[in-house]
């Protein structure tokens, strides 16, 4: 018997994962009412990641590195992790420095073709 999925797929209840926004600069008082909130995004139910949106943070520094590394403690204490989004290339070289390694979300078309994925040539086109 189906469980409720269109002719005869089964159902999957996917969910995207939830954004929080980080507006920059972020003070030292304000770190640890955004682990709050990634806790409470992540406690929301799965996925088990929340996408932080790093666009606002404006210029990379330590106390973004802190900051984010004091977001993924708490999201892998209470079993998930977060996602990178828009980080500026000298945030994302600054953590790699610093030996953070964070899953980064990628605009789609920034995305890689498939392996594998070779286009069709038939034999009378003329060559492009």
């Amino acid at each position: 018997m189906s469980s409720g999925g269109a002719a005869g797929l089964p159902h999957v209840d996917a969910r995207t994962p939830a954004v929080l926004v980080l507006p920059g600069p972020v003070t030292r008082d304000e770190v640890a009412g955004l682990c709050a909130d990634v806790r409470s995004l992540l406690e929301a139910g799965p996925p088990p990641v929340v996408v932080c949106d790093v666009g606002g943070l404006g210029p990379p520094g330590l106390a973004a590195v802190d900051l984010l590394a004091r977001l993924q403690l708490a999201a892998r204490r209470a079993g998930g992790r977060i996602r990178l989004r828009a980080p500026d290339p000298a945030l994302h070289a600054l953590l790699n420095l610093v030996g953070l390694a964070f899953e980064v979300e990628r605009e789609p078309e920034e995305r890689e073709p498939p392996l594998g994925v070779q286009e069709a040539v038939e034999p009378g086109d003329p060559a492009r």
